[in-house]
């Protein structure tokens, strides 16, 4: 259904700045703050507009946007998530000068109006249980090892405290992955992915926990390249002309939690796996360095984890050059 109202919103992460463009194309502002309750004003602001329904787009901003693109959804609107780098081409495109939050929201506004970009699907209620355990579980372990590096240098006065509240982190982790293995096998869907992802060398049931609460549902990306997108870990180069070759880079332009977490998955993959080692002397022999394999390797996890969960099927062997 063609929409007749596109509001464009520009995330952060205690506000929302908003710009909702009218079918006659004038445009209207709205600052809001970035919880339920601003969720609700925003829309009742969108109702006194009529509204009602409109189509939606935001940047993928960290982790910022996905709770209004979830509440959204289930208001009956059509939500887009963009990658920031379409928003500035647009920009560019339009010689746009000024950048403030109000600025952005109208060019996204603009954007979807013109682009009419495809609909985001929210995750389910289960992966969105499984996402928030595995975030929390990152924060937890991140905690403990900055209670860690403060007790190796803790005055006696505090070192007890400290040492009591890594106790407590430690009790708190280890509960927290028992349900999330708990989450997992208790969900009929998830349990046969996991099996699948479990065929994977090199990757381990945290790892897989992370990958499902991310992935699990792949009718959100067409194909394997857009996953890779979604994590910013699809390649970019910088070359004009025969004098400007800059060196390919990650675009860093995605999930950043995913990026992070599937850094020690690949170091694994590389050095302890046969056909991560095959894939690592292949990369070196054609003089690539060891941080861009190693990019490399992070790109082709997600790559093969796509791959598996599409087609059902265990990893083979044979497509990575192992007989």
């Amino acid at each position: 259904m063609k929409q007749l109202f596109h509001l464009g919103i520009d995330v952060a992460k205690a506000k929302l700045d908003c710009a909702l463009r009218l079918p006659d194309g004038k445009l209207r502002s709205k600052v809001v703050e970035n919880n339920p309750k601003g969720f609700k004003v925003l829309t009742e602001w969108l109702a006194k507009h009529g509204a009602t329904t409109a189509h939606v787009c935001m940047e993928a901003t960290g982790v910022y946007w996905e709770a209004v693109a979830e509440y959204l959804a289930t208001q009956e609107m059509t939500v887009s998530v963009l990658n920031p780098a379409q928003i500035k081409a647009f920009g560019a495109s339009r010689m746009v000068r000024t950048k403030t939050d109000k600025v952005d929201a109208r060019l996204i506004a603009e954007f979807c109006f013109e682009r009419r970009p495809d609909s985001w699907q929210a995750p389910t209620p289960s992966e969105q249980a499984l996402r928030a355990m595995v975030l929390r579980l990152e924060a937890l372990q991140a905690m403990r090892t900055q209670e860690s590096n403060r007790l190796e240098v803790a005055r006696d006065a505090v070192s007890a405290g400290i040492a009591k509240h890594i106790e407590w982190l430690d009790e708190q982790i280890k509960a927290l992955a028992k349900a999330i293995h708990d989450h997992i096998d208790g969900d009929e869907n998830m349990k046969d992915k996991k099996a699948i992802l479990e065929s994977i060398p090199g990757v381990g049931e945290r790892t897989i926990a992370i990958l499902l609460a991310f992935y699990a549902n792949l009718d959100r990306f067409s194909n394997a390249r857009q996953a890779v997108a979604f994590a910013g870990l699809d390649p970019r180069q910088h070359e004009s002309g025969s004098s400007v070759k800059g060196k390919p880079q990650l675009s860093k332009i995605g999930h950043a939690f995913l990026r992070k977490a599937l850094y020690m998955p690949a170091m694994v993959t590389l050095y302890k796996t046969a056909w991560g080692k095959l894939f690592r002397n292949r990369l070196a022999a054609a003089g690539k360095p060891p941080k861009l394999i190693i990019g490399a390797m992070m790109r082709k996890l997600v790559h093969v984890a796509y791959g598996v969960l599409k087609s059902g099927k265990s990893f083979d062997p044979a497509l990575h050059g192992l007989t």
